[in-house]
């Protein structure tokens, strides 16, 4: 089998020689294009070598769509690792293999869990997990990890924190670094999501970084936004933004056992008064404040119990399918800013003048604005 010497091949994972033959075996029904005889043309025809790869590519992203539904996890990992790829000549693919899945998506339950750091969200997920794979369910949790300002590297170290959920046939755990993404939502979270779907996963956990932008984002993707607080009261009940308060759909303090308990019972009864001076998301849901201990596996079943009751809520009064439809629009909107973003930035008119225009924005000598408007205007005579 003759070889050929190419950069790393997402699909065989080769990084020093890709092992895909010159002549690969065509689909049923295709028909090869047959070489140019020596001596016309070169003996060269790049078009037709091209239509080859489109092929191959294509045949790739049907097997590994088929082995996501079929509930692979080796596929399952190239397809995110396909989507989540930063390489301009794997995003037509990428967007092929979602078109392909799409239909088989949307049927689990999102949630999306949050809250301070050391609030234990990976000891109640882990419980949480083990919970709902004890009653059936099949789980996937995509945590994000914070990546280092300084290097950009990330510890990803949710499977050895949920070390028995990790070691679970049932359960897929996918860490992600968080990059230079905004509140430290992994970009393709979304997409991700709708693979672990058609990968037969019912039960989708979105864990964040911790309190800030990324609440807001996780909310915005997720069916289900569940707030994890300590059993403090008091002073640390004013450090509780509105607007955390505002898009949860339950508040749950952990840790609530042996001397806390008290501690969580009076926290509980403050976030509950709390509430009441927040604008609920919907009329037909009233936000409520759980205890538990994830040490002890305490309060779990309660947690699973309120979400499905939230679940069945909002289905009734049709909120669930508007609520994921307009959810979808704003996805869209979201991809159609950060490509024209990236657009932007790689104009050749922008590009040779963005250095210069920053420059004097720094130094004070340009303002913004004025920036801006120049460098749009640079834009526009592309």
């Amino acid at each position: 089998m003759r070889l050929r010497e190419n950069e790393k091949d997402f699909f065989n994972g080769e990084t020093q020689r890709d092992q895909i033959p010159l002549n690969p075996p065509l689909p049923k029904g295709e028909a090869r294009i047959p070489p140019l005889e020596k001596g016309g043309q070169g003996g060269f025809d790049p078009l037709r070598l091209s239509v080859k790869i489109k092929v191959l590519n294509l045949t790739k992203i049907t097997q590994i769509a088929d082995g996501v539904r079929s509930g692979n996890i080796r596929s399952l990992a190239k397809a995110i690792t396909l989507i989540e790829s930063r390489n301009p000549d794997h995003s037509t693919d990428a967007a092929a293999l979602l078109d392909n899945l799409l239909p088989d998506s949307g049927n689990s339950i999102r949630v999306g869990i949050s809250g301070v750091p050391g609030v234990g969200k990976s000891t109640f997920i882990e419980a949480f997990g083990m919970h709902l794979i004890d009653h059936g369910h099949k789980v996937a949790i995509l945590a994000v990890d914070p990546s280092s300002q300084l290097s950009g590297g990330s510890i990803l170290g949710d499977k050895t924190r949920m070390e028995e959920l990790s070691r679970e046939q049932n359960a897929f755990i996918r860490p992600s670094p968080t990059g230079d993404t905004l509140g430290g939502v992994a970009r393709k979270t979304r997409e991700t999501m709708l693979l672990c779907e058609a990968a037969g996963y019912d039960v989708i956990i979105v864990e964040t970084v911790g309190v800030g932008q990324s609440e807001i984002t996780v909310a915005s993707m997720v069916d289900f936004f569940l707030l994890l607080q300590l059993p403090n009261a008091g002073d640390e009940l004013q450090g509780i933004k509105k607007g955390v308060m505002e898009i949860a759909d339950a508040i749950l303090i952990n840790k609530a056992e042996g001397d806390n308990r008290p501690k969580a019972e009076l926290a509980r009864g403050q976030y509950l008064s709390a509430l009441h001076m927040v604008k609920p998301k919907s009329s037909h849901w009233q936000v409520p404040t759980l205890l538990c201990s994830a040490l002890h596996n305490e309060g779990i079943g309660e947690v699973w119990q309120m979400i499905c009751a939230f679940s069945t809520t909002m289905k009734k009064h049709d909120e669930f399918e508007r609520k994921r439809r307009l959810q979808a629009s704003d996805w869209m909107w979201a991809l159609v800013q950060e490509d024209l973003k990236d657009l932007f930035i790689r104009n050749k008119n922008v590009a040779a003048m963005l250095e210069q225009v920053q420059l004097g924005v720094s130094e004070g000598v340009t303002s913004p604005s004025a920036a801006a408007r120049r460098l749009l205007e640079a834009f526009k005579r592309h």
